[in-house]
């Protein structure tokens, strides 16, 4: 649960696109598109509809033409390359006329319980131009041009859960697609997918007539969504205790179920070379310009070379995936090591993929403080679980060099410097580190045999740190062990972790507090059926 680890993640197949894929898939979930008006320009609506044993869901997405100067990534942007909503059913005209006047206006207009995200995305410029050229001239895109940004629009927001109008999670979360943790983010970026697709072809036919052909199917596959996440998301992990418990413990149990696997079976040791060699494509194709991200990628391409070279002589060995692992955890970096995991979860769905289902939360159950625990007994808690947060030195400068807020223009979460902005006084409490370290200095001045309740009516304004370190007892992958207000931290470690869970890939750091990952790369198209294996 430290830092340096989480931002080493890697997607595994317990990641929430993958999840999606295979359900889709193994209940026979079909597609289709309806509506496809765009003009020569590329510009107007369509919708693209996925049926399923009891429910429909339609994406339906507005192609806008944006000037050049107009696109930005940022969140203070106001218009877009593409806007789209994720509609519980078949939209109707009228669905379709309403979501027309508002979804292309994103935070400034209001969509309605009936849809369950609204997002936008801007276009990749410069291969998104390349595709339709080429295509519009009868050849396929260059596989060089395209494979170090591998997608032709990038999302900069997928907003769901009650924002803007948008279904309340409480809403959907008893539907079994939807239980999982972001499903219909997830199916959402999925069709945005098959939209920017359509999109460059429809506008190679515009531009090349009977000379322009489709991609490929082999090259339409190497093209996923990017997405820029900022700040915004960092929190997540922090504020969602349970929910962060219930990822990495469904992690953990993989990985320890398939390390008490007695052998490894010929098609298991098959898949793992197969992905082996995807992982070993995909690290050679990575591109970064960020120094810590070209350092973790040295280390990715010289460990998966070991791993290759070390595989089948751990692989021959009793309890073989157990070794390969213990081998990894000596040898390999951090980087190599998640990277390494994910390699063994892959050739064994039929052991992990079952966790899958417990990996949601129910947050909204009400959580009552235990005011009958002791004083000693949160005392040993805190020398236990909580003994990392006990470590910094929070009255130094840069170990309280941070503070988190929520930026009243856009009501999203930023990071401020505490010793040269103002601000703190507005400070978010997500330095669980420095109130453990409060509450323990707090409790040291009470008997041992005190009630909670009794020190909590005395000093009230530890009562959130107290539910916090109760709630960490019961759930020990709760907490990120590291001080999130260090002048060392790294905001881009908590974005990538959480990303590597939704089924990123590509994490290319744009600074230490934004990055730009990929979704979906070689994974199939709707109108594939999801015939290939996920």
């Amino acid at each position: 649960m430290r830092l340096a680890r989480l931002g080493s993640s890697h997607p595994t197949r317990l990641s929430f696109l993958y999840a999606m894929l295979r359900r889709l898939q193994r209940e026979g979930w079909t597609f289709d598109r309806p509506l496809f008006q765009l003009d020569d320009r590329g510009v107007g609506r369509a919708v693209y509809t996925v049926r399923g044993p009891e429910r429909t869901y339609s994406l339906v997405a507005f192609a806008h033409d944006l000037p050049d100067h107009l696109r930005s990534d940022r969140v203070i942007a106001t218009r877009w390359d593409a806007t789209f909503a994720l509609h519980d059913g078949v939209p109707s005209a009228e669905d379709l006329d309403r979501l027309e006047a508002n979804v292309p206006l994103q935070e400034a207009g209001r969509i309605s319980p009936r849809e369950l995200t609204l997002a936008r995305a801007n276009r990749s410029v410069r291969l998104f131009e390349h595709v339709v050229e080429s295509l519009a001239a009868g050849r396929q895109p260059d596989p060089a041009e395209v494979a170090p940004v591998g997608y032709l629009m990038r999302t900069t927001a997928v907003y769901g859960s009650g924002k803007f109008g948008a279904a309340d999670r409480a809403l959907i979360a008893d539907r079994a697609e939807l239980k999982g943790p972001f499903q219909a983010e997830m199916l959402t970026v999925w069709l945005i997918r098959a939209f920017t697709v359509d999109l460059v072809e429809h506008l190679a036919a515009v531009r090349g007539g009977d000379r322009a052909v489709p991609l490929d199917p082999a090259m339409r596959r190497r093209f996923g969504v990017g997405n820029s996440t900022g700040l915004g998301m960092a929190p997540f992990l922090v504020n969602h205790p349970v929910l962060l418990n219930n990822w990495v413990m469904a992690r953990e149990k993989a990985l320890a179920a398939v390390r008490a696997l007695p052998d490894a079976t010929p098609r298991a040791r098959a898949a793992f070379a197969d992905a082996l060699a995807a992982a070993r494509a995909n690290a050679a194709a990575w591109r970064s310009d960020h120094p810590l991200q070209i350092e973790k990628l040295a280390d990715l391409r010289h460990d998966l070379a070991l791993v290759e070279a070390s595989a089948d002589a751990h692989l021959c060995a009793p309890s073989p995936w157990d070794a390969l692992w213990r081998w990894g955890e000596a040898t390999l970096s951090l980087e190599g090591q998640e990277a390494l995991l994910a390699l063994l979860l892959e050739p064994h769905g039929d052991v992990v993929d079952a966790l899958c289902e417990t990996m949601d939360a129910d947050e909204g159950a009400h959580f009552r403080i235990d005011g009958a625990m002791t004083v000693g007994a949160l005392r040993d808690l805190l020398a236990g679980p909580y003994r990392w947060a006990l470590a910094p030195d929070y009255a130094s400068r840069e170990e309280s060099a941070r503070f988190w807020y929520v930026s009243e223009e856009k009501l999203e979460p930023r990071l401020g410097e505490r010793h040269e902005e103002d601000g703190a006084e507005r400070e978010d409490p997500l330095g669980v580190g420095r109130d453990v370290a409060a509450l323990a200095a707090a409790l040291a001045k009470r008997p041992a045999e005190e009630p909670l309740a009794t020190f909590l009516m005395a000093e009230p304004g530890h009562r959130h740190v107290v539910r916090r370190v109760q709630i960490g007892a019961r759930h020990p992958y709760a907490e990120v062990h590291d001080n999130l207000l260090s002048s060392t931290m790294m905001p881009i470690d908590l974005l990538r972790a959480k990303l590597a869970f939704f089924g990123a890939t590509r994490f290319d750091p744009r600074s230490d507090r934004w990055v730009r990952i990929a979704l979906f790369q070689e994974a199939p198209f709707p109108h594939e059926h999801l015939e290939a294996t996920v």
